[in-house]
């Protein structure tokens, strides 16, 4: 387990980015207290894609277009995956499509990966959001998720007038950044990946479409416990899987645990704000620990004025059926993977036996 933790959630330290954490903070604040105040559940999706938006470094090179790209993803995301929610069909399309698109995405660094990991847990949001609230409209949806970015987006380039930058950075020449992508791809085989990419698809679809089959209320622990669940590298062993799984689960357990404690929308704001300035401010560089910060805040951000935190149960049983479906997936994998390795073994024994026995017999 010890082996474990240090492959997957090892943490470098870095200098904390205390300009994107104000950033951050002030952004997600307002839709937050306006939410709370007025009991709309419109501000929560301002509020997620505030926080979306603020997971881009606005002082960076790329930070402004990754914040915008993070925003129109996000808010196409969170309003497809609520429309998918009462089509069997097209979630399980949409949710197949977004595991290949994280899979594909994966390639190309940690970084476009981060990127796949934020739209994927968009989807499941705006799929579990479906039918909590009066809400039901996917386009108001998308357009509150964007306002919400727009409005980190203009705290963002106040952040750059403050540091004498310019509004809009100098961007790289477009083949440039395609060459550096290629190069990242071509660092995975492409046999390995296509083994990745099915288990992701497999498994995203299979959770997509146990949320809408079976009409689970906050459908979003059971999706999202499966994409964070996959994102441990399941394949390389069945012991691995399994230590993350039951890792994952125990740390949903304990999320849950610790709102049906608290309870209270204005507790939980108060305490997931100074949450959300430090999440920031020490954001992960590691893929595996940026992946788990990221979700336990969306979850936070998700559940900070739900109103049904009596019933703790439902978010348990959906988080460990979501485990339990990436383990399932996982599992299954590696064995197909281990039977084809075996296969492939024994054609490349025949082939140099016949080739043997050829040079035998050709030998005057």
């Amino acid at each position: 387990m010890k082996r474990l933790l240090r492959q997957s959630i090892h943490w470098h330290p870095v200098r904390p980015a205390w300009g994107a954490a104000m950033v951050a903070g002030f952004g997600c604040a307002l839709p937050l207290l306006l939410g709370l105040f007025s009991g709309h559940p419109g501000f929560l999706w301002a509020t997620v894609g505030a926080f979306q938006a603020a997971k881009a470094n606005p002082l960076h090179r790329f930070g402004m277009l990754r914040m915008l790209l993070l925003i129109a993803l996000g808010a196409g995301s969170a309003g497809l995956g609520f429309w998918s929610a009462t089509h069997p069909l097209i979630s399980l399309g949409l949710f197949a499509f977004y595991g290949l698109l994280l899979a594909w995405l994966q390639r190309y660094g940690s970084e476009a990966g981060k990127l796949g990991i934020g739209l994927a847990i968009c989807l499941c949001l705006g799929q579990g959001q479906h039918g909590i609230g009066d809400f039901n409209n996917p386009y108001a949806i998308a357009f509150l998720f964007a306002l919400g970015g727009l409005w980190v987006t203009l705290l963002a380039f106040g952040l750059r007038g403050m540091h004498g930058l310019r509004m809009w950075p100098y961007m790289p020449r477009l083949m440039s950044i395609l060459r550096v992508l290629r190069r990242h791809a071509r660092r995975t085989p492409i046999r390995q990946w296509r083994v990745h990419a099915l288990t992701y698809i497999l498994a995203g679809a299979l959770g997509g479409v146990i949320v809408n089959m079976a009409e689970l209320p906050r459908g979003y622990w059971l999706t999202l416990a499966v994409f964070t669940t996959l994102q441990m590298d399941l394949e390389r062993s069945l012991v691995r899987a399994l230590q993350a799984s039951l890792g994952i689960l125990a740390a949903a357990a304990i999320l849950i645990y610790i709102g049906h404690g608290l309870a209270d929308p204005p507790l939980m704001v108060m305490i997931l704000l100074p949450l959300i300035v430090l999440g920031r401010a020490f954001q992960a560089n590691h893929y595996g620990l940026f992946v788990l910060q990221t979700t336990l805040l969306f979850l936070l951000l998700a559940e900070t004025l739900a109103q049904d935190w009596n019933l703790p149960q439902i978010r348990l049983i959906n988080a460990a059926v979501g485990v339990a479906v990436a383990l399932f997936i996982a599992t299954l994998m590696h064995v197909l993977q281990m039977l084809l390795a075996r296969r492939s073994r024994r054609k490349a024994q025949r082939a140099a036996s016949q080739r043997s026995d050829e040079e035998t017999t050709s030998q005057p």
